[in-house]
């Protein structure tokens, strides 16, 4: 079995990943707050985070995943500070928390579905586990860890002394999140101090509530994913992932909370994706930024080819975004899935060939998840002329179990841009032979082409085939 090497955060370096269990990994992934669209960059995080199970799996480990869906306590400032996110949108949108919740908890799997990724085996609310949160947080103030003070619970950071070995911070930073302008709250003994409960002492407009020893109300953000890590995957984790933002406080607060209850080390490796910016700045939805990858396909575009762009990339690199780059990934995702879908078995399968080719995918992939180089194989096995087409098919499609392009996969004849786009574009090339920029005119015309619509110049005006049909 592959040891693959990983960049982890908890260590700041890349390093051999060795699980609890040889041959098996438990994994857990921090889940979409379904407040609202999950945005391309929430997306570029599962995309990355679905290439790692899947090849994980190819590797030949057993992957057990769980992932969690907020549905309640995740507020506005990581802090502690504001309302809960989902009380917003329902004040924001005239619905029920639970309305807001099942609403944009589908979106996110429909958007997830457009780009090939894999529906997490254990998928687990937030609002299904208050009585373990209970049960935790009893013995963290049975432990003294944690505290009441003003009607809510809150975990003491002081009394774990590993609190800043993930993010790297020190106290005497005072700083309590890295995106937020954060407000310091009184009732805390010190400002790093994070909530496990909070009552309706605090909050008395929010819609969901539950009782406690401590009174009425609702768990804290952090607190739920170590509840449902520790009870769906047991009291050692294998990998955490999430977005790099996550670090601190997030995740420095899970490691809190989960070893100071357990008693031991939780989680050995930490993997951490990179921003998604757009005009160099990080996409969030607090900002307004709602594109999502359902945009993109009313927009014309192949949502995989979204997932070939940030395939082209690196987990741990930021990257910045703009519709030139995703024409440019489209262009190519195109051009490759035609050679590669249209190619036919021809000549006898070679195991040779095939073994030498698919250790070289292994080595991409096991290289701190080399996505963009596991890519370019691609293109160059099929620019090889000493393989045959029927290994290069086997190839193929061994290694999109990976990639989830859909490779060899024959796409319908329908349209990958919108009608608009195709009548807007015709207008321009129309407007450029006019003004006898032949030149341009091709070029729209070649950009139209490489998007499976062929133009043809009739009497009557510019008509188009899609995929070879009128």
């Amino acid at each position: 079995m592959i040891i693959m090497k990983i960049y982890n955060t908890l260590t700041n370096k890349i390093e051999e990943f060795i699980p609890h269990t040889p041959g098996e990994i438990k994994m857990y992934t921090c889940g979409p707050t379904v407040y609202h669209y999950a945005h391309l960059g929430n997306i570029r995080t599962y995309i990355m985070e679905d290439v790692f199970e899947k090849t994980f799996n190819y590797l030949g480990y057993k992957v057990k995943r769980v992932m969690n869906i907020t549905d309640v306590g995740h507020l506005e400032s990581d802090g502690d500070t504001g309302e809960d996110k989902m009380l917003v949108a329902a004040e924001r949108e005239h619905k029920t928390s639970q309305e807001i919740a099942d609403y944009y908890t589908e979106a996110f799997f429909e958007d997830c579905e457009l780009v090939n990724i894999k529906k997490t085996e254990t998928i687990v609310p937030a609002t299904k586990m208050i009585t373990t949160y209970i049960k935790i947080i009893e013995d963290l103030l049975a432990k003294d860890f944690a505290y009441q003070a003003e009607g809510n619970i809150y975990f003491d950071t002081a009394k774990f002394t590993n609190y800043y070995e993930l993010s790297g911070r020190k106290a005497e930073e005072l700083m309590v999140a890295v995106r937020d302008s954060i407000e310091e709250d009184k009732s805390k003994r010190n400002p790093f101090d994070f909530g496990l409960w909070f009552t309706n002492s605090k909050f008395d407009n929010q819609e969901l509530k539950w009782d406690s020893p401590w009174g009425g109300g609702y768990p804290g953000w952090h607190i739920e994913c170590s509840a449902i890590a520790i009870t769906y995957l047991g009291e050692y984790l294998d990998l955490h992932f999430g977005a790099e933002d996550a670090v601190f406080p997030h995740h420095s607060n899970e490691i809190a909370q989960s070893e100071a209850y357990l008693g031991h080390k939780w989680c050995n490796y930490w993997v951490h994706l990179s921003f998604l910016n757009i005009d160099n700045a990080k996409m969030s939805k607090s900002k307004g930024d709602s594109l999502r990858i359902k945009n993109l396909q009313e927009k014309g575009y192949d949502p995989l080819s979204y997932r070939y762009f940030v395939l082209n990339t690196h987990y741990h690199r930021q990257v910045n975004f703009s519709f030139a780059s995703l024409d440019s990934a489209q262009s190519a995702y195109l051009k490759l899935h035609k050679k590669t879908s249209e190619l036919k078995d021809e000549g006898q399968f070679n195991e040779e060939q095939f073994s030498a080719y698919d250790e070289l995918f292994k080595a991409a992939l096991e290289n701190d998840l080399n996505t963009a180089n596991a890519v370019t194989l691609v293109h160059t096995l099929l620019k090889d002329d000493n393989v045959n087409a029927t290994t290069k098919n086997r190839l193929i499609t061994k290694w999109d179990e990976v990639l989830s392009l859909d490779l060899k996969v024959i796409k319908k004849a329908e349209l990958t841009i919108s009608l608009e786009y195709i009548d807007e574009m015709i207008s321009k090339r129309n407007e450029a032979k006019k003004n006898k920029n032949f030149g341009e005119a091709d070029r729209i015309r070649q950009e139209l082409l490489d998007q499976n619509i062929e133009l043809e110049d009739t009497r009557e005006g510019t008509t188009y085939k899609v995929g070879g049909l009128r």
